[in-house]
């Protein structure tokens, strides 16, 4: 929900010449409502609203709707315009309490009060190990919830037979941790402020030891823990704004190439945007990291002249004959075996043909000599 510079003006009910914007101004995507806080119960953290067209100013009383059913609740402060996105529309106050209505808020925080008493006399009747915490009663009386914090799972059967009984209305246990019981019980920050969950929290962001680490906090339980025992829910506000300021600075414990050599980041300071650095020699030096991005862009620009220079240094020409890579001396051997083929094919045909003749005249002298010694066996 961004409040727009322009548009951050207090919406006067007392003037009538002040009007709410046309949602058709700026952006078509966001609409200007006239937003007003408003408050249940005392010490709770207020809901915000869409005022509309009525005319409020601070502590009125409104009726608004709620996930169960309407409340009645005192505004806080004056309302403001402000732009929103027209696809998370807020819910819009209903009316002006009436003076009924008012009276009805007063009987409910009493009856509160008497069901908050009864619990805690039958939780000790019946020997359970909860605490109670804050009991809610529903504006028109149809439900009350219990709001407690155990250890483990607690058997509250007997109890809410109990309540049943006492109360006539219908009866809810809800147990709640840590956190939740700090943010209704209420109190005062290391900081000094009260509590921001008490305050305007209505979720709880997940917090981390990483964004403690980030922010350069002391790793020191009692300095980051909140009144709860938990992480601080405020190391939540500045970590986006550590990351991207850290997002161009170099890692911790990596090494790093700077103007004075090469070394390793030791330590880091977001805010300042400084890197110290840790020489070989065991010298630290603090370098800005503006200084280190123009060292390395130098670094960059010198290899790239380098390599322009010798692509454009030209070949040096010999004498000798040039070098044949393998593939090349393979292709000239199978050329001139092509060419050498038909010569030796040749002369190979002349061989075979005159060992054909040796054997032809072979074979005819073996037969005359086999016809003669036919002939002299006859004799």
């Amino acid at each position: 929900m961004a409040i727009d510079e322009k548009q951050y003006n207090e919406y006067d009910a007392s003037r009538p010449d002040i009007k709410v914007p046309d949602s058709g101004e700026g952006s078509k995507d966001e609409t200007s409502i006239v937003l007003v806080a408003v408050r249940f119960r005392p010490k709770w953290p207020p809901s915000h609203y869409n005022a509309g067209n009525i005319s409020l100013m601070d502590t009125e009383w409104v009726v608004v709707p709620t996930d169960h059913g309407i409340e009645v609740g005192r505004v806080m402060g004056r309302p403001v315009i402000i732009k929103m996105p027209m696809k998370a529309p807020l819910p819009k106050v209903e009316r002006l309490a009436s003076t009924h209505e008012i009276e009805l808020y007063y009987r409910n925080l009493d009856r509160e009060m008497v069901a908050r008493d009864v619990c805690a006399e039958r939780v000790r009747a019946l020997g359970l190990s909860m605490k109670l915490v804050r009991v809610e009663s529903f504006f028109d009386g149809s439900k009350v919830i219990f709001y407690y914090s155990a250890e483990g799972r607690v058997d509250f059967r007997e109890l809410v037979k109990d309540l049943v009984k006492i109360l006539r209305t219908r009866v809810e246990m809800c147990q709640i941790g840590i956190r939740h019981e700090t943010k209704m019980i209420g109190g005062i920050g290391n900081c000094g402020r009260e509590f921001c969950c008490t305050s305007f929290f209505n979720d709880f962001d997940p917090v981390s030891i990483k964004m403690a680490k980030t922010q350069n906090l002391p790793l020191n339980p009692s300095k980051i823990s909140g009144i709860c025992g938990r992480l601080l829910c405020c190391l939540t506000y500045e970590y986006g704004t550590y990351l991207d300021s850290a997002k161009d600075m170099p890692l911790l414990g990596k090494s790093c190439d700077t103007p004075a050599g090469q070394g390793k980041v030791v330590r880091r300071d977001i805010l300042r945007q400084t890197v110290t650095v840790a020489f070989p020699g065991g010298t630290q030096l603090e370098f800005k990291n503006s200084d280190l991005e123009q060292h390395l862009l130098l670094q960059k620009k010198k290899a790239q002249s380098s390599n322009i220079d010798k692509r454009k240094q030209k070949p040096i020409k010999t004498d000798k004959p040039a070098a044949h890579s393998p593939k090349q001396k393979r292709s000239e051997g199978r050329q001139g075996k092509e060419k050498k083929g038909p010569e030796r094919s040749s002369d190979s045909k002349e061989s075979v043909g005159s060992s054909k003749g040796r054997v032809k005249g072979k074979n005819r002298h073996n037969k005359g000599r086999s016809v003669q010694s036919k002939a002299k066996k006859n004799k």
